[in-house]
């Protein structure tokens, strides 16, 4: 490529090719041509390590052997054929291998084509479920979620989110929902100690249940990690008190492993953690490995059963997208699957766990630096102006933007969340990799912040 057209292509990427949560008043290209491995390659053949798993979805690493042939076999049977009133082979198998591993008892898959699409699906089955059910609930009509969540930018995903500037100028649009605080482990109430906190997020939890129980279709959250939330991590038995109190007070209970699932947290699904099966299952990213736009959404025999009846009981769930459950991307989702069997992917996951963990406790020391945070491989690091009294900089200064500039110069493509820096690579990572991550991270903390 010479230079005439690459400076073609970054006037069209700056002036056509309107980007997701980008300024594109302020945007300078950055146009990735190809990658390998964990490693992407620009228009000007410099290389970076992909630091956020290409938006914390790739598994196994970019031109993956096993991948790149599942949907060129694909393509030589068909490429694409409807989910309503029809089926094909690899669709069904994928369905049939994510009951297999998903936590016991989601019996029965939906397809879609976005996380945000599996959640809308969720939300849609679980209100539907109750109209349906021997004896109907038709008073449930609330959601109940958690602050400063995320599951989507589509508007039902958005009324459940709790992220006011993503979502504040679309108020009138968004149903009702009730929200209760995020289960924070930093910013956390006074008096309440680490070991307590579990109790007291419960608490505040089974008060809202036992009030407003009657009116509440399900209550959605995202297992052990708010990732748009800055990689908040949940204090441990959070997730299987929430299912506890969900069931004993009839609420269905939503995980929405878009994000942390396929690994992200050292189990297949962050639920496994704490031997929690929800009623539905969302799933997304690196179902395909972060190949193609697949998503599902599992949910358990009793809440598809309410769905069966004949063709006038208008019992039908009346939802699809045209691409959900594309041949080509269940080809690669199932091979995405057979990779992490025969490279015992989760198996080699605890020594790049620990040393990444190894990092961050080293840059927890920095003098701005508030708070680090992990769950598998998943890490934030939370900048703040002063460290003793947990006050953040300024939003206008944009400190954990340009720590991310600064490690882009080093070779690591990361993407901020405020003044979090994200770690997320893919699984496939290797330790060398890690190290080169972490140290871009923490000289630019330093060249940022002190």
């Amino acid at each position: 490529m010479d230079e005439k057209e690459k400076e073609l292509l970054r006037q069209w990427d700056r002036t056509i090719y309107w980007h997701a949560f980008t300024q594109m008043a302020e945007y300078e290209p950055f146009i990735i041509e190809s990658a390998q491995g964990c490693r992407l390659i620009d228009i000007d053949g410099r290389e970076y390590i992909d630091g956020v798993a290409s938006l914390w979805c790739n598994v196994h690493g970019h031109r993956h052997p096993r991948l790149d042939q599942a949907i060129r076999e694909q393509l030589d049977k068909v490429a694409h054929v409807t989910s309503l009133g029809c089926s094909n082979p690899t669709t069904i198998r994928l369905a049939k291998r994510l009951t297999e591993i998903a936590p016991p008892g989601l019996n029965h898959v939906f397809f879609a084509d976005s996380g945000a699409g599996a959640v809308e699906v969720a939300l849609k089955v679980a209100f539907q479920y109750w109209r349906q059910i021997p004896d109907p609930q038709p008073q449930k009509t609330l959601f109940l979620a958690l602050g400063e969540a995320y599951h989507g930018d589509t508007l039902g995903a958005v009324s459940v989110g709790g992220v006011d500037r993503f979502n504040a100028v679309f108020q009138p649009l968004m149903f009702p929902t009730i929200r209760l605080p995020c289960p924070d482990t930093y910013r956390t109430p006074e008096g309440v100690s680490p070991e307590k906190l579990a109790d007291y997020y419960l608490a505040q939890l089974e008060e809202v249940l036992r009030r407003e129980h009657a009116r509440i279709v399900g209550m959605i959250v995202e297992p052990l990690v708010q990732c748009a939330a800055g990689m908040v991590v949940h204090p441990p038995g959070y997730l299987r008190g929430v299912r506890e109190l969900t069931r004993k007070y009839g609420v269905l209970l939503i995980a929405d492993e878009v994000a942390v699932g396929f690994g992200r947290t050292g189990r297949m699904f962050a639920c496994q953690h704490e031997g929690v099966t929800p009623d539905l299952l969302c799933l997304g990213k690196g179902l395909t490995g972060g190949y193609l736009p697949v998503a599902a959404t599992l949910v358990t025999d009793e809440i598809y059963n309410a769905f069966l009846g004949d063709y006038t009981s208008l019992r039908t769930f009346f939802h699809g997208h045209t691409y959900g459950g594309n041949p080509l991307g269940a080809a690669v989702a199932l091979a995405n699957l057979d990779v992490f069997q025969e490279e015992r992917t989760l198996e080699q996951l605890p020594p790049k766990i620990e040393r990444l963990a190894s990092h961050l406790q080293r840059i927890a020391e920095r003098p701005h630096v508030g708070h680090v945070r992990q769950c598998g491989l998943i890490a934030g690091i939370e900048l703040v102006h002063d460290k003793a009294t947990k006050r953040p900089y300024p939003w206008t200064e944009r400190r954990g933007w340009q720590v991310c500039q600064y490690a882009r110069q080093e070779g690591v493509f990361l993407r901020p969340l405020g003044d979090v820096i994200v770690i997320f690579p893919p699984l496939a990572i290797s330790l060398e990799e890690i190290d080169h991550i972490c140290q871009a991270v923490e000289r630019g903390i330093i060249a940022v912040t002190e």
